[in-house]
């Protein structure tokens, strides 16, 4: 179906004289891009006439529209195409994207190009070109003889560097429903206290199997409630049978387990009995100091010193760890990178293979790798707290679907699943 200037517009065009024309295209339909498209217009103070749509007759068809967007002037309406550019929607007259030099260190020109976690292109001689390592708010830089796009986060940003600014020469393809519900096709919002728990669980147990069986990897965020909740022999059994190949977490998650490792306590309580024990609360520093005296974990593992829990299996397995440091460490262990900017980079270049994320009770380190993840990676956020996932929602990691259950019973379940799974190959 064609239909050409359906104006629907509720202002007169006399109101609004600054006008561009955009375009969108894909599964803008089912997808819910159009109607996002022109709420963000009509939210921002503008107005819309669409010019041209063809909807797609089947499933699989696209669906185009172009529309005119029209602002009382052309710093609003700069502000609506810039807005209407994350959902998708191209500028008809676009034309290569701007460069600007960065003129100090570690800042964006003003006016620059800010990224979402979707995939980006850029235009250079009058071709598209894809940015690499999609991020959210970040800048985009490119290699003048190349035309090579990366994004680039503010700190990293060195003077001299061509830096895209505004939104002309660029163009964003948003995840579509039908490509981002693939996974976990039952969800209906990211978070739920009354979502089949079973169905997630089997859902993130199949990918997890998945992962395993092919090239995917897949990351855990984890937090010391793990430890605590009594959950770190479960975490120990993912590592040692293949199915976590990343686990970023904080001092505390590894204090804690390396804690109950040699003392039996997390926190000064019994993990096993659920009582303090004397002298308990020097436990977690004892702990550190011992890690410290041997230098680092893995020596540590090496010289007998640590013969159990969750690092010992990340360095028995050679699973890859990144421990962030934070104010209120203790120590912290010798592992820990106490410099954010350090940190971040450091999870920039570990993410890159990563296909499938999986957080678990820790609402920072959560939030800091959401950001960090391209929309395409499936991310499950498990959390007694419903806040930690609507956080990650809010702050642009929309591809989240949360699971509210405490630890334990959530990663007994996802043990018991993976099992079964595995049974059910081998009877094959």
């Amino acid at each position: 179906m064609a239909a050409k200037h359906l104006d629907t517009n509720n202002n007169s065009p006399e109101a609004h004289s600054c006008l561009e024309e955009v375009e969108v295209r894909g599964h803008i339909i089912d997808s819910l891009i159009l109607p996002k498209v022109l709420d963000c217009i009509t939210t921002a103070g503008g107005s819309f006439q669409i010019k041209h749509i063809t909807v797609g007759q089947n499933r699989t068809d696209p669906s185009s529209a172009v529309i005119e967007i029209r602002a009382e002037n052309d710093v609003a309406l700069q502000k609506i195409v810039a807005q209407v550019s994350d959902h998708g929607a191209t500028v008809t007259s676009s034309c290569d994207c701007e460069l600007v030099v960065a003129d100090v260190d570690g800042a964006f020109p003003e006016g620059f190009y800010s990224t979402t976690n979707q995939r980006t292109e850029i235009k250079r001689n009058d071709t598209w070109h894809a940015v690499a390592h999609q991020e959210m708010d970040c800048g985009i830089t490119v290699d003048p003889n190349t035309s090579q796009a990366r994004c680039i986060a503010m700190s990293d940003v060195q003077q001299g560097m061509p830096i895209v600014v505004g939104h002309s020469g660029t163009r964003v393809f948003p995840l579509e429903r039908t490509e981002q519900d693939h996974a976990f096709g039952f969800m209906s919002s990211p978070v739920s206290t009354e979502k089949p728990k079973g169905v997630m669980i089997r859902q993130i147990a199949r990918q997890l199997f998945d992962n395993r069986a092919g090239s995917g990897k897949t990351l855990l965020v984890g937090g010391p409630a793990i430890v605590h909740t009594g959950s770190g022999s479960l975490i120990c059994d993912l590592i040692r049978d293949g199915y976590v190949h990343k686990l970023f977490a904080g001092n505390a998650l590894a204090t804690h387990d390396i804690e109950q490792s040699l003392f039996g306590t997390s926190l000064g309580v019994n993990v096993d009995q659920g009582d303090l024990v004397d002298a308990g609360h020097e436990h977690h520093l004892r702990a550190i100091n011992r890690i410290r005296r041997a230098g680092s974990i893995a020596n540590a593992v090496e010289q007998d010193i640590l013969q159990s829990g969750i690092m010992y299996e990340c360095v028995k397995n050679k699973i890859e760890f990144q421990l962030a440091g934070s104010i209120r460490d203790d120590g912290p262990l010798p592992d820990v990178v106490t410099d954010a900017l350090e940190n971040q980079g450091r999870m920039r270049a570990s993410i890159g293979d990563v296909t499938f994320c999986l957080m678990i009770a820790t609402t920072l380190h959560s939030i800091a790798v959401g950001n960090l993840l391209p929309a395409w990676v499936n991310v499950v956020c498990v959390d007694i707290n419903p806040s930690t996932v609507i956080k990650l929602s809010d702050r642009g990691s929309f591809q989240t679907v949360g699971l509210v259950t405490d630890v334990e019973p959530f990663l007994r379940s996802l043990l018991a699943e993976i099992r079964r799974l595995e049974q059910s190959e081998h009877s094959t």
